[in-house]
């Protein structure tokens, strides 16, 4: 009996020191605190930044700078956060080598403003570092992306993370409007001339021109061809309706001389339809299909030769929208 007693003893004595021991060590910062950005980066380093185009104003974007840690941020601290065109030079090795007409281009000053600092108070391990863009005449045929890192000092009052990804953020910068974006595109056809087998891509990438035209390359040709700028197919939606569903669609090159552009013997058109999700009140789903029917010649591809091509058919995106999220740029679920 007495050996019972003492064995639950020791064991509620052991159970107690446990305890103890586990809640003080939850009240110690278990990790560093460091400064880092929030910006998870894409397969080719790079993080998609969405602005929506504003071509007589500039338009806020919030990229948010964290201190790490189990614990709250211990003190006031000044982040200072500066450009990163080293880092981009190697990005773009990595990438593509010694295709330069391939490489990110930094973005010009004229483009955007951003203080030098951030402050984050005590007690508060998130902040957001503000950047306003001016992007009214940005050429999306390009590569865009601003640098940048958190800058390390034995005088500052914090300790930059290490890690590549945390302290340095590769902001792709992406003007968006109400059409942009990536659309699917297996029932989009296009044939080489002579052929009967359709060539199809699975998505296509829209950019921006204005508020109301976008952007693709024709054919199969996306933003890493280095001709893709002899090649743009720009479409303006219209508020000119076919009948109930469909609406106008002006379709054109700005290259037409050259690639021998011509629209197709259908009219090209859109239909835009929205609705809330049936599980998810908050979450609303705008649907927007294209159909497009064009005529156009490679040049560029095979020296002396010129391919004849011929594509027809619809484009199709997806855009999810959590309401519930006030800033549109993070609403939509990208």
């Amino acid at each position: 009996m007495k050996k019972n007693i003492y064995r639950l003893l020791v064991t509620l004595i052991t159970t107690v020191i446990c305890f103890v021991s586990c809640k003080n060590e939850w009240e110690e910062e278990q990790f560093s605190q460091m400064a880092s950005f929030k910006a998870n980066p894409t397969t080719q380093g790079v993080t998609w930044a969405y602005i929506r185009y504003n071509a007589q104003g500039k338009m806020k974007f919030n990229l948010p700078v964290v201190i790490s840690g189990s614990t709250p941020n211990e003190k006031n601290r000044t982040i200072h956060i500066g450009l990163d065109p080293d880092t981009l030079a190697r990005l773009n090795q990595e990438q593509y080598g010694h295709r330069q007409e391939l490489y990110f281009r930094q973005l010009g000053s004229n483009y955007y403003s951003m203080p030098p600092t951030v402050e984050v108070p005590a007690g508060q391990s998130v902040v957001n570092f503000p950047i306003e863009f001016t992007l009214g005449d940005l050429d999306q045929s390009d590569k865009w992306v601003l640098p940048l890192q958190i800058l390390d000092d034995a005088s500052y009052d914090y300790k930059a993370n290490p890690h590549k990804y945390y302290r340095r953020a590769m902001m792709r910068i992406t003007p968006f409007n109400d059409y942009s974006g990536v659309y699917g595109g297996t029932l989009y056809r296009i044939f080489l001339d002579g052929e009967t087998e359709p060539l199809t891509l699975n998505t296509h990438r829209t950019f921006v021109v204005d508020d109301k035209t976008i952007f693709l390359y024709a054919g199969t040709r996306d933003i890493d061809y280095p001709d893709r700028k002899n090649y743009k197919v720009l479409m303006r939606f219209t508020d000119d309706r076919i009948d109930v569903q469909k609406r106008k669609l002006e379709v054109w090159s700005d290259n037409a001389v050259n690639n021998k552009f011509k629209l197709g013997a259908t009219q090209s058109y859109y239909t835009m339809d929205e609705e809330m999700d049936a599980k998810l009140p908050y979450m609303k789903h705008i649907y927007i299909t294209l159909y497009l029917s064009y005529e156009f010649e490679d040049y560029t591809t095979v020296p002396g030769q010129r391919l004849k091509y011929k594509v027809e058919g619809t484009l199709s995106m997806q855009r999810d929208m959590n309401t519930l999220i006030p800033d549109e740029d993070q609403q939509i679920q990208w």
